[in-house]
């Protein structure tokens, strides 16, 4: 019979055979020794984290996607899927929730999933959130790029098109989204603190603009813009709701903060609800106003929110709602790549990858080595791919990523049903079940092309996995011993 140590981890007998040590799991304990020695400082507390999620999953979906989801996709409905993916989100927040409160260490999903299905399916998680961070923080700086392009515009200023546009439209590279991301970097080296300090100070200036649109544009608003409601059927708010979920992938880079947070088992379930809440108001009262004053087709734009006011002759208001948009986009892409950082840095603590790579700076205390990677990918990846092939492959690398924790929770409360869990998420077996149904759902929408993506990824990770990570995987160098 197969055993489980005091530490819960599962253990593979001989008999069992190679194959199931790919399914073997990581005990809690062990990662909260391994977080323990880490040297990462807990400086944040509910509110930090509450303004981590708003600062993440409010931005490019307001700023950008809404236009391009509205325009191609779902019409005025794309308020209906915005609600579609915050109900799924909601299931799997609360998933995520219970995990986070239990297992309060960096790497969110990935160390969610070394703990409850093991370590195969973690990997493949953690390399989809490579997946998701990277094209995720790219497309967030080819927004931000946008914005700033079209406010220089408004004063008059007209940058080359050269230098501001990727190859596919026309330009040589997107130099904007190149500078801002190396910026970013250099702040995630110097400490948390720091980023955590500037996030507080953007998302205030981001939901400033966001009620400035509001109240300049609210009253303004045409209900006859709203007809017909579903122009693309329910099929295009599937697909809207598909493309739009990317904006959502907040909640797994707040739990990604678990370790650097002073009370996780208070403060991430905190943390992940409310800024799920206040967000999911947000979207669907920015699209209500927008799809309500401008006809959906003319919203096919980067820089919809700021072309809404234009068009009604605010320009001063377009321009100070541009400059929100420009602070709340900078948040989203710091975050991300916070979230990116960490999401590595779990995976070689684990020897997944090389550790050498993850390596925490002796003065600032973060992963200063990957950091720089991730910055040097994100902008080589920013200033040539078109934001609409981000999104997608975006979107598809976090709902799986979402649909292995909900089995996980599942497992956990099965498996060790006496562990402690500051927060217990209610019916969990109905909870995590919605949870991967609706995942699955919106998954089943995404296009043939981002699934081939999507296949292509996985099957290199496999790969990498094989020749690299089992052989090196803590795990089984303890096993071995």
């Amino acid at each position: 019979m197969p055993r489980y140590d005091r530490m819960y981890t599962r253990k593979a007998t001989c008999e069992e055979g190679v194959f199931l040590k790919f399914l073997r799991t990581k005990s809690i304990e062990a990662y909260q020794m391994d977080a323990a020695a880490s040297h990462l400082r807990r400086t944040m507390g509910a509110l930090d984290v509450t303004l981590l999620g708003i600062g993440v999953i409010v931005g490019t979906g307001i700023f950008v996607l809404t236009g391009v989801a509205a325009a191609k996709y779902a019409g005025p409905a794309l308020m209906l899927s915005f609600l579609i993916a915050s109900v799924t989100c909601g299931f799997v927040s609360m998933t995520y929730s219970e995990l986070a409160s239990m297992v309060p260490v960096a790497g969110s999903a990935y160390a969610y999933a070394y703990t409850s299905v093991g370590e195969f399916f973690a990997w493949l998680v953690g390399w989809n959130l490579v997946l998701e961070y990277s094209v995720g923080a790219s497309a967030v700086a080819g927004g931000w790029s946008a914005y700033v392009v079209g406010l220089l515009k408004t004063a008059g200023i007209d940058l080359p098109s050269a230098y501001t546009a990727v190859p596919a439209d026309g330009g040589i590279v997107n130099l904007p989204a190149v500078l801002i991301t190396l910026f970013l970097s250099t702040l995630l080296i110097r400490g948390v603190h720091e980023s955590v300090t500037v996030n507080k100070a953007l998302v205030g200036v981001k939901l400033l603009a966001i009620f400035i649109f509001l109240f300049l544009a609210a009253p303004s608003v045409d209900v006859t813009n709203w007809e017909p409601f579903l122009p693309f059927g329910w099929a295009g708010v599937s697909a809207g709701a598909a493309v739009i979920f990317f904006a959502y992938l907040g909640v797994d880079s707040v739990a990604t903060a678990a370790e650097e947070t002073r009370n996780p088992a208070r403060d991430m379930p905190i943390g992940i609800i409310a800024s799920l809440v206040v967000c999911t108001l947000l979207y669907v009262g920015v699209t209500a106003v927008m799809t309500g004053n401008v006809p959906y087709a003319q919203l096919d734009n980067a820089e919809p929110v700021a072309y809404v006011l234009r068009e009604l002759g605010y320009r001063f208001g377009s321009a100070l709602v541009g400059t929100g948009a420009i602070a709340g986009l900078t948040t989203v892409l710091l975050v991300m790549m916070y979230a990116q950082t960490r999401a590595f840095f779990a995976m070689s603590r684990d020897g997944l990858i090389p550790q050498a790579v993850c390596k925490i700076h002796p003065r600032y205390a973060t992963p200063h080595r990957i950091t720089i990677i991730v910055g040097i990918a994100v902008a080589i990846i920013s200033g040539f791919t078109p934001i609409n092939v981000i999104a997608e492959m975006c979107s598809v690398g976090t709902l799986f990523a979402f649909i292995i924790s909900s089995i996980g929770v599942m497992v956990m409360r099965r498996k060790y049903p006496d562990l402690p869990r500051p927060f217990r998420c209610p019916a969990i077996y109905v909870v995590g079940t919605l949870a991967i149904v609706s995942c699955g759902y919106i998954m089943y929408n995404l296009s043939s092309m981002t699934w081939e993506r999507f296949w292509v990824w996985s099957a290199l990770g496999i790969l990498i996995y094989f020749l690299y990570g089992y052989r090196h995987s803590r795990e089984n160098k303890e096993d071995a011993a």
